[in-house]
């Protein structure tokens, strides 16, 4: 059964983590749906794309400790896959870990007013490191109070910090975003997505982000129909027929 709910409309492709009985716990198989819905988003003719968890209690309470999905990477917007299109996160609840990545790659973001930021690693004793770029978003001080004691803040305190760009009443979030995305999508495709490539390249990026975005690339090139085609036509002793797909 599909745990990632991808809905167009007016443009604007609402992706929802759909385990609302479970937190929205990650594991392999959301990180697996979400990668496709984020391939699905840049490739297709929605121009927003708004991230959101199922239910107010949490956007997500973070990785399945008992099969802790270590591909993280694989589910975050440009980072596992390559997108040129403003995102947007409404949050509400807990927003664990994995969830404050998927908050700090997001362009803006929307939080409830229950919502509490948390990024607990160092406590439970595994980190994949994409976190590190929070340090780039929030003052260094907050981030590192975040990481290294593994504390929360709530969503005024986030907002003060420049996290988020809306606190709204509980329960509206996802309108809220909404109204962003309607306002995003009117706006000339090309000059957002120019804009975006653009402040991708001033943001700083830390090691583990820039190893993930490699790595995708690469495995787009090794699943390419011209890598393919270059393997068939060596086993085949002809000239290969490349068409940059």
């Amino acid at each position: 059964m599909p745990v990632v709910r991808y809905e167009s409309r007016e443009g604007i492709a609402e992706i929802t983590i759909d385990r609302a009985e479970k937190h929205n716990i990650l594991t392999h198989q959301v990180v697996d749906e979400l990668h496709d819905a984020w391939v699905r988003f840049q490739s297709g003719d929605d121009r927003v794309a708004l991230l959101t968890g199922a239910g107010d209690r949490a956007f997500t309470a973070g990785a399945d400790l008992r099969d802790i999905p270590h591909d993280l990477w694989r589910a975050v917007p440009s980072v596992g896959v390559a997108v040129d299109k403003p995102v947007i996160v409404a949050t509400a609840g807990h927003v664990v870990g994995g969830g404050l990545v998927f908050v700090q790659s997001a362009d803006l973001a929307v939080a409830a007013e229950n919502t509490v930021f948390s990024y607990p690693e160092a406590k439970v004793g595994y980190s994949g490191g994409l976190i590190s770029a929070l340090a780039a978003r929030i003052p260094h001080k907050i981030a590192m109070e975040l990481l290294l004691v593994g504390g929360a803040i709530d969503a005024r305190r986030a907002y003060e910090v420049g996290l988020v760009n809306r606190v709204v009443p509980t329960g509206t979030q996802v309108e809220a975003a909404r109204a962003l995305a309607r306002e995003i999508a009117g706006n000339a495709p090309q000059v957002l997505s120019m804009l975006k490539q653009f402040v991708g390249e001033v943001l700083p990026k830390g090691p583990s982000e820039r190893a993930a975005i490699a790595r995708a690339r690469v495995a787009a090139v090794n699943s390419a129909r011209d890598y393919h085609e270059g393997i068939a036509a060596f086993l085949e002793k002809r000239k290969p027929v490349f068409t940059g797909e």
